[in-house]
């Protein structure tokens, strides 16, 4: 099982690493765009050769909605790296208190840190499932590029699901060492082994 939920984790951590990569070459294009349509903009290129300055602004500019695109991109590539971040509980911890308490108090804490990041990862799938058929029943689209806003929800939101299963399962795995005493999932957080 351990198995299956890491190579999902893994895979979404992939598939959202792609889409934020393509999101960072939009927008430095983007910004280059700018950049170039202010200098063929500028007094000095329509004074010296305006009819090339007048074609050039026609083809050189800014992205249209890449404001748009970032922000549904970035959504969704934030839940896609969330499995990762939980399965191998990479989540910021503030450890100055709980390294002096004994290891059966330790793993009691990471129990409970679990489910409740399982009970969170399921509220918010829970709350971005009602959002995306929200957004798909009053057909809102964006200003600019005029695309269903459901869509980027429904991106999110299948990031959330995993996240979601993977918190779920973390929960359990968790839980199940506590009961037992045993480790099943050895991540470095508890100490020496």
């Amino acid at each position: 099982m351990h198995k299956l939920m890491m190579g999902l984790a893994r895979s979404m951590a992939f598939i959202g690493g792609m889409v934020l990569s393509l999101l960072i070459i939009m927008t430095c294009l983007s910004i280059i765009g700018r950049l170039l349509n202010g200098v063929f903009h500028g007094g000095l290129m329509q004074a010296i050769a305006p009819g090339f300055s007048d074609w050039m602004i026609t083809w050189v500019g800014p992205i249209n909605g890449d404001f748009e695109l970032v922000e549904a991109g970035v959504a969704f590539a934030i839940f896609a790296f969330l499995p990762l971040c939980q399965i191998t509980a990479g989540h910021a911890s503030v450890d100055m208190v709980a390294n002096a308490f004994p290891r059966s108090v330790k793993r009691f804490l990471r129990m409970i840190t679990e489910l409740v990041f399982a009970a969170v990862l399921v509220l918010i799938a829970w709350r971005l499932a009602a959002g995306t058929i929200s957004k798909f029943g009053n057909g809102e689209t964006s200003f600019l590029l005029e695309f269903p806003v459901w869509w980027a929800f429904g991106a999110s939101l299948f990031g959330a699901v995993i996240a979601a299963l993977v918190g779920i399962y973390m929960g359990a795995v968790r839980t199940i060492e506590f009961f037992t005493g045993r480790i099943q999932i050895w991540d470095g957080v508890e100490g020496e082994q």
